[in-house]
């Protein structure tokens, strides 16, 4: 819930009521804010007033980056219940934080040169959290 992106009164209180069927009823929970996203836009991506076209964009980034073991054949890759098994140690803990990486602006893409430290430094900053929260003021059970 966020005032930056939505004005309705109830907002907040859909997020808190679908919590517990989240909670009794997911197997995996991908957590996205739109605050986050609104920020991510607004800051890293520079886009003066982003649409929900935009935000949309972001969540499409991520879930096909989620997805993409299942849409490709591979030795490396695996199914979610795979992953589930080996990220989830307690089964009511199935929230999963997204980072995603590279972000950049559409103005800086030819200037930018990537390497696997810059993309990692990247994926976890707390700048490109689609959650809006500090992953740093926490523990990590999973990577």
């Amino acid at each position: 819930p966020s005032p930056k992106v939505s004005d309705v009164v109830v907002e907040p209180y859909n997020c808190i009521l679908s919590m517990h069927q989240l909670v009794e009823n997911a197997e995996e929970s991908f957590m996205f804010d739109n605050e986050a996203l609104y920020d991510i836009c607004f800051k890293t991506l520079k886009l003066s007033t982003p649409s929900y076209g935009d935000l949309n964009h972001l969540v499409s980034c991520c879930l096909s980056g989620v997805t993409t073991s299942l849409r490709f054949p591979g030795q490396l890759n695996s199914d979610l219940r795979k992953i589930a098994t080996n990220m989830i140690p307690f089964a009511r803990l199935h929230f999963f934080m997204i980072g995603f990486a590279p972000l950049t602006s559409r103005f800086a893409t030819d200037y930018r040169s990537y390497n696997v430290h810059d993309l990692t430094q990247q994926m976890f900053d707390s700048r490109n959290m689609m959650a809006a929260c500090d992953p740093g003021h926490g523990k990590y059970l999973t990577v």
